[in-house]
């Protein structure tokens, strides 16, 4: 069934949304992982899918495919964790090593941040604005292309673009001073 088909049949058959949780939700968690670390990324995606699921009857598959639209809700219930990520970031950055986490989802997500957020880099990531990070990290740790970012966040392709350019003039320099120093 594709997502047009889901998309189509669940607001009015809501036993229809079950596959849709179940084709997406590995993507949106590790998105959430990414974003604010495991310990939140269950709880944030349930709820990402409960928003989803309550909205379903006013999916417009005309605005963008179920993907992006779970992405954009994702994206807006980390802005309500968006102190507490800048805080992560911070703390990532202060630390030598990554904090050892339990099971095999934090391992995950502790060797990825070992390997890309160095501690000038985690501070560089909280530095960035809000709609900065955001388009950031959904093109990185989502793998959104731009019109798939635009649609999550509710903004132009062309935002996205000038927006992920600013994010990546304000990394670029960190970045090469990180290639230097290794």
């Amino acid at each position: 069934m594709t997502d047009t088909d889901l998309a189509a049949g669940f607001s009015q058959d809501p036993e229809l949304f079950i596959e849709v949780h179940d084709r997406y939700f590995g993507m949106i968690y590790r998105y959430v992982a990414g974003r604010l670390g495991t310990q939140v990324a269950e709880d944030v995606a349930s709820e990402t899918f409960l928003v989803a699921f309550d909205r379903r009857a006013m999916f417009d598959v005309a605005r963008g495919d179920l993907r992006a639209w779970l992405f954009g809700i994702a994206t807006n219930l980390v802005a309500g964790h968006r102190r507490k990520e800048a805080r992560h970031y911070r703390a990532l950055s202060r630390l030598d090593q990554p904090v050892a986490t339990e099971g095999h989802e934090g391992r995950v997500v502790a060797s990825m941040a070992s390997r890309l957020l160095s501690p000038a880099l985690g501070k560089a990531l909280a530095r960035l604005s809000t709609g900065e990070r955001h388009v950031l990290l959904l093109v990185a740790l989502a793998e959104l292309d731009y019109a798939e970012v635009a649609a999550a966040l509710g903004i132009s392709t062309g935002t996205v673009g000038s927006r992920l350019h600013r994010a990546r003039k304000k990394l670029t320099p960190i970045l090469a001073r990180e290639a230097i120093d290794e």
